[in-house]
Parts: structure tokens; C-alpha cells; sequence
């Protein structure tokens, strides 16, 4: 190894006095080398035991502090040592944090209520209606609910009587068209366990939630009193012109299809799309399957004319369920 050079001492002044050595000094033989000054030059070095300790304290700290936060355990790591190749390196290694956990979705969240990478809970008792969360919706099913009873255990002769009383057929729609539009809206046609009844609680229920209990309401009313015109008016002019006969005009005319058809057609644009077109494709599948059969094709009328004003509801139902979510942000 190259040594450094260092400065020479200077003289001590003694030595003038003390004159030339002795011979007994030179079979001693030369005087040992001063060597205080000679590590002077080298640069100092990193004690590797310091700094193990040093390295070892701060890792387990911040690990264990961690750890106690976030619930994880943190890994076992190997007792830090100085780096192959090299004596007393003062190379750090970087601390080994523990793989952090996904954050778990908060509840209430947009669009929903889950976070990314999180998959969105499964709710279904969101699909039948509360007396607080939809109230037109729970209030609506309980009539409906009371009407069915009084259908299934009343007098027949009563039963006859109340649904003559809310027809919506052209002489009713003459003396009375307002009571008999929203009373005709009261009674179940084919019973409480009907396609159109459970379709009934489910579509209200999901649309209430999204847009409002008033529009729900306006978005029923809309298709069933819409419907019920564009059926009744064309029976009352070809009574008049003569090609149907006169007890036309006193058919039985109630029930909730026309309403939840344009039901149907407004959920459907506020659903998810891959959720949203096929219930629109099998519900209107199912209208055109009736209307084939020509069993009652006027109603069968109603029915495709209801789902496509549900339909053409779309960008105002759209706009209020986006000012609905925008609020409860």
C-alpha cells in the first residue's frame, strides 16, 4: 500500500547539547519510526456495527408503528449486515414496508356506494318499498294490496259493481273522466300475483329511488292516462260511425298495465345498459306476443304505446336522476 507522505518533525533543541551518539547507541541500532502522523491522510471509516444497530432500531420502529395503525403484519426480514464485496460499507438498505391492504368501500358512496377496484354490495331488500325510503311506492302496493282482498273475498255482486264504477269506458270517461282515470288505477286485472302486479311493486320501487315518489307518480299517471285515451277515444267514434256496436262504450276498462309499461320503459333508461336493454327487449318481446295473439288488441295497443312513452321519458328522467345524486353528494 502507498504510504502518505507526512511533514518532518522539527529538531529537538536538546539533542545540539547532547552531541553525537554514543557507541552504545548505535548497537541498539536505529531509533523506531514515528508513525503518529501516518493515518493522518486516509479518510475515515463507517462503523458497520453502528450502523447496523442504528438501521435496525429505525426499521423495527417504523414497522411495528405501522403495523399497529394499519392491522397488517409486517414481514420477516433478515438481520441487516454490511454488504458483500466491501469492509465496514456504509451502504443503507431500503426498508421493506408489508403490502398494504385494498381500502375497503365506504358506505354512501357514488353511484353504488363502492370505491374502485371494490366490487358494489348486493342490496335486495332495496328492491321492495319502505315507508320512508319510497313512500309512494309502499303506498301504492297497500291499496293495491287492499283492493286484491276485497276482490278475492267480497260479495261478487260488490266486486262487479266497484269495477263498473271505476271503468274507464267511453260513458264513464263522458260523465266522470277524472274520478274514473285515477280509480281505475286501484284495481289489479288477473290478481295480486300477476306478471303486472310484481312488476308493479319492483318497477315503482326501483324508479322512486332513483327519480322521486311525485315523478314516479307522474311518470305512472303520464302512461295510464295517456293510454287510456288513445284507446277509449278510437271506440267512441267507430261506435259513432257505426262499426262497432253500441254496448262498446260499457266495456270494462281498469287495471295497472298501462302504468307499469311506462314504468317499465322509464327504469329502463336509468338502469345500467347492459341491464336496462335486455328487460326493455323481453318486456316488449312479451307485448308484441299479446298484441300477435289478438286476444284484446285495443289493450295490447295500450300496452306498446305505454312502454314507448316511458321510453320517450328518458332525457328528462336522465336529467332528474343526476340532479337527485348531485344533491345527496
Amino acid at each position: 500500500m502507498e504510504r502518505t507522505a507526512t511533514a518532518a518533525s522539527p529538531a529537538d533543541p536538546d539533542d545540539s547539547l547532547s552531541g553525537p551518539p554514543g557507541p552504545d547507541a548505535a548497537a541498539a541500532g536505529p531509533a523506531p519510526a514515528d508513525t503518529s502522523g501516518l493515518l493522518g491522510g486516509m479518510p475515515r471509516q463507517w462503523i458497520p456495527a453502528v450502523a447496523t444497530a442504528s438501521e435496525t432500531l429505525y426499521a423495527t420502529t417504523s414497522e411495528a408503528a405501522y403495523a399497529a395503525v394499519s392491522g397488517t403484519v409486517p414481514e420477516a426480514r433478515p438481520a441487516a449486515g454490511p454488504a458483500k464485496g466491501s469492509i465496514g460499507s456504509s451502504t443503507r438498505r431500503p426498508t421493506e414496508r408489508p403490502t398494504e391492504r385494498p381500502t375497503e368501500a365506504l358506505p354512501g358512496g357514488p353511484a353504488g356506494g363502492s370505491a374502485a377496484g371494490t366490487r358494489p354490495r348486493l342490496r335486495p331488500w332495496r328492491l321492495l318499498p319502505t315507508p320512508t325510503g319510497t313512500p309512494f311506492a309502499f303506498a301504492f302496493t297497500a291499496v293495491l294490496a287492499v283492493t286484491s282482498l276485497v276482490t278475492a273475498y267480497a260479495d261478487p255482486a260488490l266486486v262487479h259493481t266497484l269495477h263498473q264504477g271505476s271503468s274507464t269506458d267511453v260513458a264513464h270517461l263522458l260523465r266522470t273522466p277524472v274520478l274514473v282515470l285515477l280509480a281505475s288505477a286501484l284495481w289489479i286485472a288477473g290478481g295480486v300475483l300477476s306478471v303486472y302486479a310484481i312488476c308493479c311493486v319492483l318497477v315503482l320501487t326501483a324508479l322512486e329511488r332513483r327519480i322521486g315518489g311525485l315523478r314516479t307518480a307522474g311518470v305512472f299517471l303520464l302512461g295510464h292516462v295517456t293510454a287510456t285515451l288513445a284507446t277509449e277515444v278510437p271506440v267512441g267514434l267507430a261506435v259513432l260511425a257505426g262499426h262497432l256496436p253500441v254496448s262498446s262504450v260499457h266495456r270494462l276498462d281498469y287495471g295497472i298495465s298501462f302504468g307499469v309499461a311506462a314504468g317499465v320503459g322509464a327504469l329502463a333508461g336509468l338502469l345500467a345498459p347492459w341491464l336496462g336493454r335486455p328487460v326493455l327487449v323481453v318486456f316488449a318481446a312479451m307485448l308484441v306476443r299479446d298484441l300477435i295473439g289478438f286476444a284484446d288488441p285495443m289493450t295490447n295497443w295500450g300496452h306498446l304505446m305505454s312502454l314507448a312513452i316511458g321510453c320517450a321519458t328518458w332525457p328528462l328522467t336522465r336529467r332528474l336522476h343526476r340532479d337527485r345524486a348531485a344533491a345527496a353528494r
